[in-house]
């Protein structure tokens, strides 16, 4: 069967549908757990975009010019497995046997780069969208910067399965009005309006007209009113394909674990097994066989698996289409390969600006700018920009135009004040392939990020956050705009890699890890206050910031104290191991920039820069001390911030907090004596 078209074999239809929703109950059933009540209820739909519109080739889930699927609200898994094992995906019957259970391939929520054919990790609700916004945003993008003139080498849909839940969170919210505004027509949401939540009918919560609410945003919108209507469902998927100027909301009319004669409709389907006799009954009433668990029958495998045939002709097609290409432009060809395959170029490093005492103070946030442009000359698929603070972030690319709906070849990205869609949109834009996305706000207002980082991590995607206004020392705009405990937030996330760099040659330093980074998201965590470039000529050059932490000061022999700071209070801790050795004790200054780089380095080096003979040691950083007992061996061995900041000049913030020179060394001879 050829793109778009529906043929007339409605009974095999209905059995094909009916196989998702068996296939779910059953998976459910023997695992007992999971959410059978979404995969029952968008079932038709599903088949429908799945086995007539959606260009995937089974065999091989990365082919660039794939269309992107994102089944947004994750706890319908069993849908998207069903989907991925009917059609030929490496996802075997006995794998949906497996539903939840440890070292399946079928977890209770999809998870990338776990089963072939899952497009992103989904699970908490709206990621998914903003995701897909980014998968949306990555193809218009790159379709700019590649395409020619009867060749488009970059021409897919990214389409979204998702629920009630999923537009009551309001990081949906933010990537739709982003979406609407940049025109994304190329990015279609099936919405599965079932109207049932899990603790109850969405009417006691949820009473907006959703219709009005898209078509306000510029999106195009349409209603099906009876989801298992297979020709609406195709016809309206039809009419959004051809919307080439908005994205497109389906609204469908559908209803939870459809079939189920005592639990359609009903909330009590939504996270729980139906429980066996109404296993069957269902089956009865669906006109399946009710003895027969995991059954696929003979037609549907054969029905579904034409998919493969498709997507493999699909594939071919395109390939020859890129040869055509690479025959026209080898150039240009070589740089969409590079850009697909996640190579930096070659020589990429000597672009990196170098910078030196004489050039005097220069606040991190600033020196992040100046490398950004420099580097971003060479590594052109590098795109971002900010929360509506790129003069504040400097995350602005010089010289190259902002990426919006007439001219979206721009590498700038005005996200709006939206951090949350803008940190999840970044992550798709990664899982679309092809781009270094980074995005910046203040490092306040990581906590509007965190739930995008911990996925972004959870999936391993080296994205990059520019994190600026590191601390109190932002002065005057008080406790709300003063980081405190998000240093200690964001090292607590498994996979994230946070870099508070001490001067503009770490910045620099900093950004090198960043874009080497291959399967890690970095945060990179900058100051407003300028500070001035240390001297580090006598450094080894095999150490440094891509250690994570390294001696920047020492005393000859063992040291009787060490002093370990990261970001600004690197300078604080060398001013006063300068007073120190004036009293006659012999103080080493680490710059620890990174606890995960350190952490990476081996053991030996580890042990040269922190010797365990040297337990006296002393922690200075303007953030909360949690997490600090592990390298000052012990509590109550810091200089940090217990207490929200306050409004004021930065300096006399800093005074008032006791992150002084005096203080840090009272409180070093205090240990040293104690």
């Amino acid at each position: 069967m050829s793109e778009g078209q529906t043929d007339n074999r409605s009974d095999l239809d209905l059995m094909c549908v009916n196989t998702i929703r068996t296939l779910a109950m059953d998976a459910v059933e023997q695992a007992k757990s999971g959410h059978p009540g979404a995969p029952m209820g968008m079932a038709a739909a599903a088949y429908v975009l799945w086995t007539s519109y959606l260009r995937h080739n089974p065999v091989n889930p990365h082919w660039p010019d794939r269309d992107r699927f994102v089944l947004s609200g994750g706890h319908a898994s069993m849908l998207l497995y069903s989907l991925l094992h009917l059609t030929g995906y490496e996802l075997s019957l006995e794998d949906i046997k497996n539903f939840r259970q440890w070292g399946s391939k079928t977890p209770g929520h999809p998870e990338y780069g776990h089963t072939p054919g899952v497009e992103t990790t989904t699970g908490p609700l709206g990621q998914g969208f903003a995701n897909a916004v980014g998968m949306a945003m990555a193809e218009r993008h790159l379709a700019a910067r590649f395409n020619a003139e009867g060749n488009a080498i970059v021409d897919h849909y990214t389409y979204v399965m998702c629920g009630d839940g999923d537009l009551m969170e309001g990081i949906s919210a933010e990537a739709a009005s982003l979406a609407g505004h940049l025109g994304l027509g190329k990015l279609i949401v099936l919405y599965d309006d079932n109207q049932i939540s899990i603790e109850g009918p969405t009417d006691i919560t949820f009473t907006e007209d959703v219709r009005q609410r898209f078509e306000a945003i510029r999106w195009h919108v349409q209603k099906v009113e009876d989801g298992n209507d297979i020709p609406a469902i195709a016809a309206a998927i039809e009419a959004a394909r051809e919307e080439a100027d908005r994205p497109s909301i389906i609204m469908l009319r559908t209803q939870i674990a459809f079939g189920s004669p005592n639990k359609q409709g009903t909330a009590d389907a939504h996270g729980a097994p139906l429980g066996e006799a109404e296993v069957c009954l269902t089956k009865q009433c669906l006109g399946c066989p009710d003895d027969a668990f995991f059954c696929v029958h003979a037609d549907v495998e054969t029905r579904f698996r034409e998919c493969l045939t498709r997507g493999q002709t699909l594939e071919t097609a395109w390939n020859e289409r890129l040869e055509a290409y690479r025959r026209v432009d080898p150039e240009k060809a070589s740089q969409w390969d590079a850009f697909i395959d996640g190579k930096l170029p070659a020589g990429w490093k000597t672009s990196l600006p170098a910078f030196s005492p004489q050039d005097g103070p220069i606040a991190t946030r600033a020196a992040s700018g100046t490398v950004l442009n420099a580097v971003a000359a060479r590594v052109t698929n590098l795109v971002g920009g900010s929360a509506d603070l790129a003069p504040s972030n400097k995350t602005f690319i010089d010289g190259s135009p902002e990426f919006q709906k007439s001219s979206y070849d721009g590498r700038n990205i005005r996200f709006g004040v939206r951090e949350h869609a803008m940190t999840a949109i970044m992550s798709g834009m990664r899982l679309h392939g092809g781009l270094r996305p980074y995005g910046g706000t203040f490092l306040v207002f990581a906590d509007y990020m965190r739930p995008a980082i911990r996925l972004a991590a959870l999936m391993g995607l080296p994205v990059i956050y520019v994190l600026t206004h590191d601390s109190i020392a932002v002065g005057e705009d008080g406790p709300t705009h003063q980081p405190v405990e998000h240093l200690a937030s964001l090292r607590a996330i498994p996979g994230l890699t946070v870099i508070r760099p001490a001067d503009a040659s770490e910045t620099a330093e900093a950004w090198q890890q960043a874009l080497e980074s291959r399967d890690q998201p970095v945060a990179l965590v900058l100051t407003r206050q300028k500070l001035p470039v240390l001297d580090r000529q006598d450094l080894p050059p095999d150490e440094g910031l891509a250690r994570g932490a390294y001696i920047l000061a020492d005393s000859n022999g063992q040291p009787d104290i060490i002093l370990i700071a990261s970001g600004s209070e690197v300078h604080l801790a060398m001013e006063a191991a300068a007073v120190l050795h004036k009293q006659g004790v012999a103080a080493r200054v680490v710059s620890m920039p990174s606890w995960e780089l350190f952490e990476a380095a081996p053991a030996d080096y580890r042990e040269k820069v922190l010797p365990a003979a040297t337990t006296v040691r002393l922690a200075v950083e303007a953030a909360l001390p949690m997490g600090w007992e592990r390298y000052v061996l012990g509590p109550d061995r810091m200089v940090g911030v217990n207490t929200f900041g306050a409004s004021a000049p930065g300096p006399v913030v800093q005074a008032k907090y006791g992150l002084t020179v005096d203080n840090v060394v009272e409180r070093a001879v205090t240990l040293l004596n104690s």
